[in-house]
C-alpha cells in the first residue's frame, strides 16, 4: 500500500567495522546456543523449578516484543487514526518488528526444555485453547508471518527492478499483494492487541508469588497500553539513531508528532496504576524503602520524567532531547515488564535466580543479530523514507546541510 517512490535503498557498504563487531557477538551467542542443545539447558542457565524462565522470556519475549511494537503502534496511528503523514516511517517500524518478533520466537525455542516436542504445537488436535501460553505462542507466530507479508512489498520493489528471472515473478506478485495487503494490516493490528494483553494475563495466575506492587487484575490492560507507548518511543529511537549513524537529516517534524502522543498514553497508564494501588491499599508499599519499592520507583520515575519532558514543545523539536526522552520511556517501560516477570516474582524461600554469563551472551547475541539484519536490509531494500535520498546525502552540500541541522538542534555529529 505504499508508493514506489516513498522509500529508498540506503546505498552504503554492507561489511563495515560495526558489522564485523556485531557479527562477532552473534557468533559468540550462537556458540552458547550450540552448547545449550548439546549439553542441555542446565549447562548454560541458572533456571530452576522455582524460576522456570529467566531473561530469555522476561527480556527476549515479554520485553522484546514490546520493543518490537513500533509497527503495531504506527499501524494504529496511520490506518486507524488516519494520520497518513506518518506513513514514511511505517516500513522501518515493520522491519524492526519483524526481527523483534522472529527472534522472540527463536528465544522461546531455545528456552524450551523438551524442544523436541515442539512439533505438537502444529497439531491442532493437541491444542489447549484454555492456555494463555498457547494463545501467546499462536499469535506471536502468526504475527511474525503477517509482518513478513507486510514487509514483502519492499522486497518485491527491489526484485522487480533487477535484471534476473525473479523480476518477472516480482512484477506479477506486487500489484496482487498490494490489493490484499489491507487484510493483513487489519490482522496485524488485531494479533498484538491479543497477545500483548495475554502477556499480562500470564502473570495474573502468579497471585501471591508476584509482589503486590505489580500483581493486579489490570495487568492485561497495563501491558497493552505499555506496548503502544513503547512502540512510539522505539520508532523515535530507531529513526534518530539511524539518521545519526547514516548521516541523514533528522525527521524532526514527524517524530515530534509521535512524541506528543506518548504523554497522553502514559498518563492513562499511570492513572490506572496509581488508582489500582490505592484501591488495593498498596500505596504505602511504594515508599517502604525495600528492594521492591526502589525498583518500582525507578521504573515509575523514568516514565513520568520522560513523559513530562515531552510536554515541552522545544524538547519535542530537538533530536537530542527526543533521543533522551525516548530512552527514558523505553527503559522505564521495559523495566516495568522485567519487574513483573523477574524482579517482582518470588516463588518462595530457598529459590534464587540471577542470569548466568551464557544467558546474557545468548540474549546479547540475539539483540546483535537483530541490529545486524536491520543494517543489511536497509542497504538492500527500500526501507528508509525517500525524502532522504542516500545519493544526495553523500554529496558535500547535503552533508553540510545535515550538519547545520544538527548544530541548530544542539546535536553535532563528530
Amino acid at each position: 500500500m505504499a508508493h514506489e517512490n516513498e522509500y529508498t535503498v540506503l546505498k552504503r557498504k554492507i561489511v563495515t567495522k560495526p558489522f564485523l563487531f556485531l557479527l562477532a557477538i552473534v557468533i559468540i551467542g550462537f556458540m552458547f546456543i550450540g552448547v545449550r542443545y548439546v549439553k542441555g539447558i542446565g549447562a548454560v542457565t541458572n533456571l530452576s523449578d522455582g524460576y522456570p524462565w529467566g531473561i530469555w522470556i522476561a527480556y527476549d519475549v515479554a520485553t522484546g516484543t514490546a520493543l518490537a511494537c513500533g509497527g503495531y503502534a504506527m499501524a494504529i496511528l496511520i490506518y486507524i487514526m488516519n494520520r497518513w503523514k506518518y506513513h514514511p516511517l511505517i516500513r522501518s517500524a515493520i522491519l524492526t518488528s519483524l526481527f523483534g518478533y522472529g527472534l522472540a520466537g527463536l528465544s522461546v525455542v531455545i528456552d524450551l526444555g523438551r524442544y523436541w516436542n515442539v512439533y505438537n504445537f502444529f497439531i491442532p488436535s493437541r491444542w489447549q485453547f484454555n492456555s494463555v501460553m498457547f494463545e501467546v505462542a499462536l499469535c506471536v507466530m502468526t504475527y511474525t508471518l503477517v509482518l513478513f507479508v507486510e514487509f514483502l512489498p519492499a522486497i518485491l520493489e527491489r526484485l522487480k527492478n533487477q535484471d534476473n528471472f525473479l523480476a518477472k515473478y516480482a512484477k506479477w506478485l506486487y500489484p496482487k499483494l498490494n490489493s490484499v495487503l489491507i487484510f493483513f494490516i487489519a490482522l496485524g493490528i488485531t494479533l498484538p492487541s491479543m497477545h500483548q494483553s495475554s502477556l499480562g494475563s500470564m502473570m495474573t495466575i502468579a497471585t501471591h508469588k508476584l509482589h503486590p506492587l505489580w500483581h493486579t487484575g489490570f495487568l492485561p490492560l497495563l501491558f497493552l497500553i505499555n506496548c503502544v507507548y513503547i512502540g512510539f518511543a522505539i520508532v523515535i529511537f530507531e529513526s534518530i539513531v539511524s539518521s545519526f549513524a547514516f548521516n541523514r537529516p533528522y525527521e524532526v517534524k514527524e517524530l515530534s508528532g509521535l512524541a506528543g502522543i506518548i504523554p497522553w498514553l502514559t498518563a492513562i497508564w499511570i492513572s490506572i496504576r496509581i488508582g489500582d494501588l490505592y484501591y488495593r491499599g498498596q500505596l504505602s508499599a511504594v515508599f517502604k524503602g525495600d528492594f521492591y519499592s526502589i525498583m518500582f520507583l525507578i521504573e515509575f520515575m523514568l516514565i513520568v520524567v520522560g513523559s513530562i519532558m515531552l510536554l515541552n514543545d522545544k524538547i519535542r523539536k530537538s533530536p537530542r532531547w527526543l533521543f533522551v526522552t525516548a530512552c527514558l520511556i523505553l527503559f522505564g517501560g521495559g523495566l516495568y515488564r522485567m519487574n513483573v516477570y523477574i524482579v517482582g516474582f518470588n516463588p518462595g524461600p530457598g529459590w534464587r535466580y540471577f542470569p548466568s554469563l551464557p544467558e546474557f551472551m545468548i540474549t546479547l547475541g540475539i539483540v546483535a543479530l537483530e541490529i545486524l539484519l536491520y543494517l543489511i536490509f536497509v542497504k538492500l531494500f527500500p526501507v528508509l523514507p525517500s525524502g532522504h535520498n542516500p545519493d544526495e546525502i553523500l554529496t558535500e552540500e547535503t552533508v553540510e546541510k545535515s550538519k547545520a541541522i544538527s548544530r541548530r538542534f544542539g546535536w553535532q555529529r563528530r
